[in-house]
């Protein structure tokens, strides 16, 4: 019997909660239009997008250390820069359980790490499924993983901004091909 083992897509090696730029890239399952449509345009979000929405805004309430810069929500898909700055002195939050010690360690280097991206982009996926979940859209959930990309230079984030903000104005002309939906 086979069964289907996923690669990680991550940098090897990399620390994704090294304080930097990363430009991630988040799909609905099956690139199902859950979040809006595109008129002449521009992204008339649903119930569903406006609750991704809010809950996109409110990362740094749950992540005092990060900041976000350009994002857009399309009808099945988001793209973001989320920034990820040096720690806070601040409380623990209770949020999200994190790297709980177990007897095997194992579990723990395999867990997200606090702060991380993998951390944040979890927490927001989870939140936006469980309030749509509450507003009656049961059958809402999320592709699971995501993409993302370390973002290196100034270049790179002015591409990545003009990608973002262009989007919505692309989306009739590239919505067939699902590659496009990455960078």
């Amino acid at each position: 019997m086979k069964s289907h083992h996923r690669h990680s897509i991550r940098m090897k090696g990399f620390d994704y909660a090294t304080p930097w730029w990363y430009y991630v890239t988040i799909c609905v399952h099956q690139h199902f239009p859950f979040l809006g449509k595109v008129e002449d345009g521009k992204v008339a979000l649903s119930i569903a997008g406006r609750i991704a929405q809010e809950c996109w805004e409110q990362i740094p309430e749950h992540f005092p250390n990060v900041e976000l810069d350009y994002f857009v929500i399309m009808p099945n898909h988001i793209h973001g820069v989320i920034i990820i700055n040096e720690k806070k002195e601040i409380q623990d939050s209770r949020d999200v359980k994190f790297n709980v010690p177990t007897k095997k360690e194992y579990f723990s280097q395999i867990s997200p790490k606090k702060n991380s991206l993998s951390t944040i982009v979890r927490t927001f996926k989870a939140a936006v499924t469980r309030e749509c979940k509450r507003k009656g859209y049961n059958r809402f959930c999320w592709q699971s993983s995501f993409y993302d990309r370390i973002i290196r230079n100034e270049k790179e984030l002015f591409e990545i901004r003009k990608y973002i903000e262009y989007n919505p104005l692309k989306w009739e002309f590239e919505k067939e091909i699902p590659e496009n939906i990455e960078l």
